[in-house]
């Protein structure tokens, strides 16, 4: 599972900077502009590894256990790291109060930022989601 989560940061660099900045940009460019009510399009990528990962989990636990419900699972705890980092603390979809303490969560809100202000559907900078480099420390 360990592996599958942070094999995962690396798909989800891939198709952040070649698909949702490339031929995806139709479905990813309402994330970056001021969000109108609850949902976007780019919520479909989510939906899309939702069904992935069910499909591993339910596939793995109907074979007896194997490794596809590993990965299933790897999938799932990516998306609910994503989801909380993403939306929760920084694009703030659930209200909550929450400032960073940590220098990790510092790092990555800030690369975050970067990425939001410096990426068109052709170029673009930080396309990950749960790493971010020593160059974002604030």
């Amino acid at each position: 599972m360990l592996v599958v989560f942070v094999f995962m940061e690396g798909v989800a660099w891939f198709l952040h900077k070649y698909v949702m900045h490339g031929f995806g940009w139709f479905l990813h460019g309402d994330h970056h502009i001021p969000r109108k009510g609850c949902f976007e399009k780019n919520d479909l990528f989510g939906v899309f590894f939702s069904l992935i990962s069910f499909f591993f989990i339910l596939t793995g636990i109907l074979s007896g256990f194997d490794l596809k419900l590993a990965i299933g699972i790897g999938i799932m705890l990516y998306g609910v790291g994503y989801f909380l980092v993403h939306d929760v603390f920084y694009h703030k979809r659930i209200k909550i109060r929450y400032r960073p303490k940590s220098r990790y969560m510092k790092r990555i809100l800030s690369a975050h930022s970067v990425h939001h202000t410096k990426s068109t559907p052709k170029t673009g900078v930080n396309f990950g989601f749960l790493y971010a480099s020593k160059h974002y420390e604030v």
